[in-house]
């Protein structure tokens, strides 16, 4: 069993705890980096819409990108349960506010 490492990451402006493989840290920083400057785009070129809104396109985006790029059935379902995983986080987090 490998060990699980904590990290923090931002996304959108807020900060979440997780626990991951160590191998997957460099991967994971990378998507919340792809992730936050398309919100960043994405709130550069659209005027009246809130945080949720950016996030939800910026996700979408990465979704299409992600399975554009890949044709395995079975990297489609990790990067969907990548997905899951983060909303919920974010779902989670909109909830205690």
């Amino acid at each position: 069993m490998t060990d699980l490492i904590p990290i923090n990451i931002t996304i959108a402006d807020r900060t979440y705890r997780l626990k991951i493989n160590a191998i997957d840290e460099e991967t994971v920083r990378k998507t919340v980096k792809i992730i936050n400057d398309k919100i960043v785009e994405y709130k550069s070129i659209l005027a009246g819409k809130d945080m949720q809104d950016f996030v939800s396109m910026a996700l979408l985006w990465f979704a299409t990108e992600q399975t554009k790029g890949s044709n395995n059935l079975s990297d489609n379902k990790s990067i969907e349960a990548e997905i899951d995983s983060i909303t919920s986080l974010l779902e989670k987090s909109i909830k205690q506010l």
